[in-house]
């Protein structure tokens, strides 16, 4: 958390998985077209508590704080979302499953 004594900051470099380039491209998107702002992705983040900064990576508290913020600006609802990842999960475990290659 911000402020806090964490230790040294590792400087290692990794590859990212294809799902957090994702992440990255969905916040440039749709920061790009006005959908949030950075105060209201830190707010966010924030309210997610001390408890995910231990239990989640960066790009999974950053997925959620960019889910929160479309689904309070009304892009979607908290059903749509549901019945669109239930329509995704019809398709298979994998995409090679989903689209029969």
């Amino acid at each position: 958390m911000g402020g806090d004594q964490a230790g040294p900051v590792p400087m290692d470099q990794h590859d990212f998985a294809l799902w957090e380039k994702r992440v990255d491209a969905l916040m440039v998107i749709c920061s790009s077209k006005g959908l949030f702002t950075v105060d209201g992705l830190r707010r966010a983040l924030e309210d997610m508590g001390e408890d995910a900064f231990e239990k989640h990576t960066y790009y999974e508290r950053w997925v959620a704080a960019v889910n929160q913020n479309l689904i309070e600006g009304g892009v979607y609802t908290l059903e749509e979302l549901g019945q669109r990842m239930d329509d995704i999960a019809k398709r298979g475990p994998t995409y090679g499953e989903a689209t029969g290659g």
